[in-house]
């Protein structure tokens, strides 16, 4: 049986699999203080064009989540997010663990727009009883989203120009960040992604490496005894190596983009195949995620011989379906889906 259920399913790519077998053997320092993570800080600045950014490499989306807002807010402060947000709703209440509420907005094939998030700041501080309140503290957003959309240059600017107005900052969750930044569809380059937020970090786990994420605060604005209160959180990685020869590998000759930008290819063949056979999509995603319409017998069958997520119930017989490329998804296994599908008719 084959796999489209996510983007991590498999281990890692055969490169970051090779330097680690490679260095195995090598002793360096603990707790991220290694050569290793030091030259994969430098490239990640330099890729992304801010010299004066701060990395930090923690293990897994959710970890890097909770610990990057609860150490960017203040007790009373809560995230904004769209109700579709990861943080809102598939991390298992970790920032509400932490003590801060998740605020929601509205969502936009999985986007907010900043003229509803100024509204939500101008309502709040234009309330006199603001102090009994949950304050919002930062802004939280996915790229890609949680339906594979991507915000535009323009979408980006607008809500960033919000956040500076309020002085709150803007954290761009980026799990699957290398297949937003070579999404078709996509209009601006790292380097203004970078410029257009405070704090955002570099999926590993779904792009590529076993696991690990690099946080980068943008402005040299990391907080304080950042490597303390990650270790609070239970995110410090004693064998920080692990992380750094993983981010060093990606960030050397442009492995994170090529792969990411096969893992694109493959989501449009998917995309292609399905609607040349008549199916509809439920959102029409620009990335390595794509969700289809299937009649609930045709998703009985295909589940048979394809791993899949069901995403959510249409009406009582069609169900959305994501099938989601991955760096490693090979035309082999594509070839196979359309065998499964066209035996279905």
């Amino acid at each position: 049986m084959i796999s489209f259920e996510c983007d991590y399913t498999q281990g890692c790519h055969e490169q970051i699999m090779k330097r680690l077998v490679e260095t195995n053997l090598e002793q360096v320092c603990g707790y991220g203080q290694d050569h290793f993570c030091q030259e994969a800080k430098e490239k990640i600045k330099k890729a992304c064009g801010r010299e004066d950014a701060e990395v930090f490499f923690l293990v897994g989306g959710t970890q890097t989540n909770q610990i990057v807002i609860d150490s960017l807010l203040k007790s009373y402060e809560g995230a904004v997010a769209a109700q579709t947000g990861h943080i809102n709703v598939h991390e298992s209440g970790a920032i509400e663990f932490t003590g801060h509420k998740v605020l929601t907005l509205p969502e936009y094939d999985g986007k907010i727009k900043a003229e509803e998030l100024e509204e939500l700041l101008k309502k709040f501080w234009g309330d006199g009883t603001f102090e009994h309140m949950v304050f919002p503290g930062l802004v939280y957003i996915s790229y890609p989203t949680e339906y594979g959309t991507i915000y535009s240059k323009e979408e980006l600017s607008s809500i960033y120009s919000v956040c500076k107005e309020y002085e709150i900052p803007l954290y761009i969750d980026g799990a699957r960040l290398g297949y937003g930044l070579m999404s078709r569809q996509c209009d601006l380059t790292f380097e203004e992604l970078a410029s257009l937020c405070d704090v955002f970090y570099i999926g590993g786990t779904k792009v590529g490496a076993l696991c690990g994420e690099a946080v980068v605060f943008t402005h040299g604005n990391m907080p304080k005894h950042f490597l303390t209160i990650a270790k609070q959180h239970g995110g410090l990685l004693a064998k920080g190596r692990l992380l750094g020869i993983q981010f060093d590998t990606l960030f050397t000759d442009n492995l994170y983009f090529e792969i990411s930008k096969h893992a694109i290819d493959m989501a449009e063949e998917i995309k292609a195949g399905f609607l040349e056979r008549g199916y509809k999509l439920l959102k029409d995603s620009p990335t390595n995620q794509q969700f289809i319409i299937l009649t609930n017998e045709e998703l009985a069958k295909v589940q048979e011989k394809v791993r899949c997520e069901v995403w959510e119930k249409v009406d009582e017989d069609h169900t959305a379906v994501r099938f989601a490329s991955s760096w490693g998804t090979t035309r082999e296994q594509i070839d196979y889906l359309w065998e499964v599908m066209d035996g279905l008719k």
